[in-house]
């Protein structure tokens, strides 16, 4: 997944092994969030997705 900030507004999404790129509009992320916060709301909200391997959403550079 990817975040991206376009015109004050925080866009999630969707990346393909491909590089098809499709926004997902089902998640909202407040405008007013930093960009250092947006990791622990997407993983307050996607932790039931969590495993034992992939215990918590990460930022990757």
């Amino acid at each position: 997944m990817s975040v991206l900030k376009k015109n004050d507004e925080w866009q999630l999404f969707n990346e393909s092994d491909t590089g098809i790129r499709s926004r997902v509009y089902d998640v909202v992320i407040p405008s007013d969030l930093e960009s250092t916060e947006i990791g622990t709301y997407l993983d307050d909200i996607y932790h039931e997705y969590s495993s034992e391997n992939h215990p918590d959403v990460i930022e990757l550079g």
